[in-house]
């Protein structure tokens, strides 16, 4: 089991990057923490950690539950990630949920109001909800009883007939703790990836453990071939990321919705949502450029007036003459991004070994066998990113209804 004594730090927990498009967002700079990533969770399924990384299961809870102890007056309250809005939705009894909230989020939030208040939190934590009253339901899955709940993209399965079926059913809520809060306001709180869960009570009624990756030594660990394979999908991503150092950090200070930095990981995440294979880098190259001048000529042909329509086109003239003078370098970009996102799929096959609840996809046919949502790696300095198999996983849950809305 992973100790989380090295915390991510940041303003909120609200968003974390996948691996991956730290090279969009951070230039040659967040290239190579992309690649010390890597390295550092290799080395701990080649039984070799020295601690630099720290891995947790994302489980595919929703809504996110904020809650715990108010420091500005000591009263528990529980909430959304709205609770740390300008407007805060502070929610300290049923009548404040419905004021603040409307439908299925209210009935969900008034049960965690009652129930996770008997925990006794010192403090402020979030956790990511799995089931309030109503929503295990019994299925066979290869023949076997199983009580299951989907909270979101994922349905979570576990035998009639285990100790920890047992639990979840006495219990009213489910929640994944993975975050504490500290500060003297919400408003001015830091979150730190981890939460100690051993300070909270036993109460049967409440179903929540942490997020920890566990049992990974002796169960997943990486064969020598396996780590020889993956040590030269890194070293071609380190050639590649040299090759496009000049263009990467030219990325890191685009700021601009139609730079090519942003439209480059727009360009991505369409791939995703599509369920393209990412595989061929001068095809990819070919279709992204074709992709950014459309996109600047749908604003043209939007626009009404001449110089509005002059303005944009010099935009794009800019970024395509851009393209044609850093051609290599978008190439090996490019390259680098596949490169991490192959290195990247080799460690979380491995990590999707362990799984101490079944995780499936509900389908016409039945439960399609998947993996859990992804992981989330924490380093000793605080930077954490998403390791997570996008073409699987984020492309549906860009697409899946959110039943909690």
């Amino acid at each position: 089991m992973f100790s989380f004594k090295q915390f991510l730090t940041e303003e909120k927990n609200t968003h974390i990057e996948h691996l991956e498009d730290d090279i969009i967002n951070y230039g040659a700079i967040g290239g190579r923490n992309a690649v010390n990533f890597l390295k550092s969770v290799r080395d701990m399924l080649v039984g070799n950690s020295s601690g630099k990384v720290n891995v947790s299961v994302k489980w595919d809870g929703a809504p996110a539950v904020i809650c715990g102890t108010n420091p500005e007056n000591g009263k528990f309250f529980v909430g959304t990630k709205s609770v740390f809005n300008v407007t805060p939705k502070v929610n300290y009894t049923n009548s404040d949920i419905k004021k603040n909230h409307e439908g299925n989020l209210a009935a969900k939030l008034i049960v965690a109001l009652k129930e996770l208040k008997k925990l006794n939190i010192r403090g402020v934590v979030q956790g990511d909800l799995l089931f309030t009253p109503g929503e295990i339901k019994k299925a066979t899955i290869r023949g076997v009883s199983h009580i299951a709940f989907t909270p979101n993209t994922i349905t979570y399965a576990v035998p009639s007939d285990s100790d920890l079926a047992s639990k979840i059913l006495r219990a009213k809520i489910g929640l994944i703790f993975h975050t504490t809060y500290t500060g003297g306001t919400l408003q001015t709180m830091k979150a730190n990836f981890g939460v100690n869960i051993s300070q909270f009570g036993n109460v049967p009624s409440v179903f929540y453990s942490d997020a920890s990756y566990r049992d990974v030594s002796g169960n997943v660990l990486f064969t020598k071939a396996e780590s020889d394979r993956f040590d030269a999908i890194l070293r071609m991503a380190e050639g590649s990321l040299l090759k496009s150092t000049k263009l990467l950090n030219l990325f890191a200070t685009q700021t601009s919705d139609l730079s090519l930095a942003f439209r480059l990981k727009t360009f991505f995440n369409t791939y995703v949502r599509e369920g393209e294979t990412l595989a061929n880098t001068k095809a990819i190259v070919a279709k992204f450029e074709k992709y950014y001048s459309d996109v600047i000529d749908d604003i043209i042909n939007s626009k009404k007036t001449r110089a509005t329509k002059d303005k944009y086109a010099q935009i794009r003239d800019k970024g395509i003459s851009d393209l044609k003078k850093y051609a290599v370098e978008i190439y090996f970009a490019v390259a680098t991004y596949l490169s991490l996102i192959t290195a990247k799929s080799m460690l979380v096959n491995k990590l999707d070994k362990v799984g101490q609840i079944g995780t499936f996809f509900q389908t016409d046919d039945g439960y399609q066998v998947t993996s859990p949502e992804g992981y989330v790696a924490v380093d000793r300095v605080g930077k954490a990113v998403k390791l997570v198999d996008r073409l699987t996983f984020s492309r549906r849950n860009f697409t899946a209804a959110k039943n909690w809305k």
